[in-house]
């Protein structure tokens, strides 16, 4: 079937049902998963699947429908289900579709080489990884491994001539095991994806990362409560930076639920910190050459050198905000209208690596393990569980758990004194290990 022309003459036929204005957003993928247990297969499930959404607006009020039957029948009386929620609705002047009709150019982003590996090879590789993590005589129990993959493609039409689509693929391999000693137990899973399966990390070492996260938070100690060094290992840094994400969602900035609504083109953060938003990276995880509503991704700056730059927006959004989309809609799929996300975020690196970080920690915590919400993006407040590692004169001394750690965003975000430069940019969150010089860790 030739999507692309579908969902243009959908468009049409929206118009003909009564709509305004139409946006016509359809999707085509596919899905595996191989999982592992103890050697054995557990389940191998495969999936295709289809649907479309129609977003409409008659008189500035918005309906929205959604179907996964592609008969003129049930296409037809989706549309017309959409026609007639629109005119329950209330109107908004912020009901707009976009009409850039450029795409961003992005390499990479599809590999056809997944789909013709065989189905041996990926129950292999699954099978492996489990059985090198279960080598290390401290690791007692696997929690299963797994290889997935995935392909999708985009479609997306709308009345002010828009017409788009790209194809995209992904794929991962992981382990989870167990070690104990006596009556602990710790579990330590390790997860590689990629776009494409030559970019997988081998096998050896995530079953490594997998076993080892597993048994060096063994023995673990607590320690007194007091004021110390953080340091955020890259896998916690979403803990830290998510809130701030959140709070320079332009949805968020308008209802005026943000802690940064005030702050554009103002310093509210330490010199050493710039993060970037880019959804044009090369084979980035969540790169795209357009959003959830066709409009071209781009590489954005948000936060350079501590100064907000930039907050982030749809196009419903900009036009509240009296400005433009910043290519930021996101959307989980057909079935949903669009929200405002971010793509491939990454931290700027610093010159330090993580070893001179810790060597130059007298006393503090390398932070592995986060519970809690993060920084609250409507307040600032920063509180949560924490596990990891107690360092003293500089080097690792032995593993802690049931600590807490809390600060405002202010004082934790114009406390970062270090940036390291150990930073994975496969990952659609890329953070170096960072120190914040001094936080409140709740102990004994």
């Amino acid at each position: 079937m030739n999507y692309k022309d579908l969902t243009e003459k959908l468009v049409k036929r929206c118009l003909k049902f009564g709509a305004d204005e139409a946006e016509v957003y359809l999707q085509v993928s596919r899905n595996l998963s191989v999982n592992i247990l103890n050697g054995e297969i557990e389940t191998i499930q495969e999936a295709s699947s289809h649907g479309v959404g129609f977003r409409l607006f008659v008189d500035g009020k918005m309906g929205f429908s959604h179907c996964n039957d592609f008969s003129n029948s049930s296409l037809d009386e989706t549309i017309k289900r959409a026609v007639a929620f629109a005119k329950l609705t209330t109107p908004d002047p912020n009901n707009v579709l976009p009409s850039d009709r450029s795409v961003s150019g992005i390499s990479d982003l599809f590999d056809p080489d997944i789909k013709s590996v065989s189905m041996e090879e990926k129950i292999r590789m699954a099978t492996l990884v489990e059985t090198l993590a279960m080598k290390d005589p401290r690791v007692t129990k696997s929690s299963g491994s797994g290889f997935g993959e995935s392909e999708r493609e985009i479609f997306i039409a709308n009345s002010h001539g828009l017409s788009k689509s790209y194809k995209s693929s992904s794929c991962s391999l992981g382990v989870s095991v167990v070690a104990e000693k006596g009556d602990q137990k710790n579990t330590g899973g390790e997860y590689c994806s990629r776009r494409f399966i030559s970019d997988l990390l081998n096998p050896e070492e995530i079953a490594a990362a997998a076993s080892r996260k597993a048994w060096e938070m063994l023995d673990p100690r607590m320690v007194n409560t007091q004021r110390a060094a953080v340091i955020f290992d890259p896998d916690v840094g979403r803990s830290l930076f998510g809130g701030v994400i959140s709070a320079i969602n332009g949805e968020r900035v308008l209802q005026g639920a943000s802690f940064l609504k005030e702050m554009m083109d103002k310093s509210f953060a330490s010199p050493l910190l710039t993060i970037i938003d880019d959804g044009t990276r090369a084979k980035g995880l969540a790169s795209s050459p357009f959003d959830g509503e066709g409009v071209p991704t781009q590489r954005r700056i948000l936060v350079e050198k501590g100064v907000l730059k930039s907050f982030i927006h749809n196009t419903s959004s900009a036009s509240r905000a009296g400005t433009v989309s910043t290519g930021n809609a996101s959307r989980g799929g057909f079935s949903q209208l669009p929200g405002i996300g971010t793509h491939n975020l990454s931290l700027e690196p610093g010159k330090m690596s993580r070893n001179e970080i810790i060597a130059n920690t007298s006393r503090g915590l390398l932070l592995k393990g986060v519970t809690g919400y993060g920084i609250n993006p409507v307040n600032g407040n920063f509180s949560g569980g924490a596990s990891g590692f107690w360092i003293e004169r500089g080097e690792i001394a032995y593993p802690v758990k049931g600590l807490t750690i809390a600060g405002s965003a202010e004082s934790i975000l114009n406390g970062i004194d270090m940036m390291g430069n150990d930073i994975d940019q496969n990952l659609s969150f890329a953070a170096p290990t960072l120190r914040v010089a001094e936080m409140q860790i709740g102990g004994r």
